[in-house]
């Protein structure tokens, strides 16, 4: 291939050679999407509904929750019908596409995780403050600054990786349009601004990745300070759960983008991917909300509302 106006489409990752296999990765990928659906759903269905859930830490959560159920919805579908129909291609521009769109949402997403470590600082360490620090207008303006540096950074990053001229091949060694993978087919030296710029976003990332420590780092010393052994087993239950959900897709990512190319590997890549574009949207809707009473209590009332609606209407048929 002589440039990369003579691609008009890439190949992904085929999980597996025989059909079995294939058929397997598709009911779990399959699973882990439902799963996904469901759980987001939900939140993104009862904060709504529920007058009690209008507070700033459920207004960032219904956010999370959209970004989730975004991120998995741009790789997932695509990767389950490849393996149900035994394809691998995918176009030039629905692989632009694809990348624009989970770049801006895993990037708004991390950035969204940021704020939710300030509110819950803010209501540990200045819960006097907290209604000041984060009124109604100060939350609408801290998530739209996480949606839209989102946009900007996938913006930046798709324009600079469809820029490149690709020579070498066109299998991508993923099963999504992942940057690493696509640079991997450039046969031009330009590659280095795409380089240059990830690494001043894992420098960004970093840099909110140190904020969310130091927040959770108050916030136990807080919880320390609590005299009831009741009281900090719960905090911590609660808030440990959370950190070790940003942990995990903050180290993967960083890992995915910026390991050497000497300990990369089609295995350890596909691992990594996983981790962070698959495994967060699903879990982190009963991490949230395992230990929230609140949030449980009116799911159960969503629910029991939409059965005594249904069986309302299925005895009303019957007469």
């Amino acid at each position: 291939m002589s440039n990369g106006s003579s691609i008009t489409q890439f190949l992904l990752l085929a999980f597996a050679d025989t059909r079995e296999l294939q058929l397997l990765h598709f009911w779990l990928f399959l699973g882990t999407y439902l799963a996904a659906l469901l759980g987001n759903g939900l939140i993104i269905t009862v904060i709504p509904c529920d007058h009690r859930l209008h507070t700033p830490m459920y207004f960032f959560l219904l956010n999370l929750s959209l970004l989730d159920l975004g991120s998995i919805s741009t790789t997932v579908p695509k990767a389950m019908a490849n393996s149900l129909w035994d394809t691998r291609d995918i176009s030039y521009s629905g692989c632009a596409a694809q990348l624009f769109f989970f770049l801006f949402l895993i990037t708004a997403e991390y950035c969204l995780l940021t704020v939710m470590a300030y509110d819950r600082y803010v209501a540990i360490c200045k819960p006097l403050h907290y209604g000041t620090l984060l009124g109604s207008r100060a939350c609408v303006h801290m998530a739209a600054a996480a949606w839209a540096s989102g946009f900007l950074n996938s913006l930046l990053h798709t324009a600079n990786t469809f820029s490149i001229p690709f020579c070498y091949s066109n299998a991508i060694n993923q099963f999504f349009c992942e940057i690493p993978q696509i640079l991997k087919l450039s046969c031009s030296h330009s590659y280095l601004r795409q380089v240059g710029l990830l690494v001043v976003s894992a420098c960004l990332g970093f840099g909110c990745f140190v904020f969310i420590v130091v927040s959770y780092v108050e916030i136990f010393r807080a919880v320390l300070r609590i005299p009831s052994e009741q009281g900090r087993h719960k905090a911590f239950s609660t808030y440990l759960p959370h950190l070790a959900v940003v942990s995990l897709f903050v180290s993967t990512v960083m890992f995915a983008y910026l390991k050497p190319p000497s300990i990369s590997s089609p295995f350890l890549d596909l691992v990594m991917a996983v981790l962070y574009s698959v495994v967060p949207p699903a879990v982190n809707p009963p991490i949230y909300s395992m230990r929230n009473q609140e949030l449980k209590d009116a799911i159960r009332k969503l629910i029991s509302w939409t059965f005594f609606k249904s069986e309302k209407f299925t005895t009303s048929l019957h007469k």
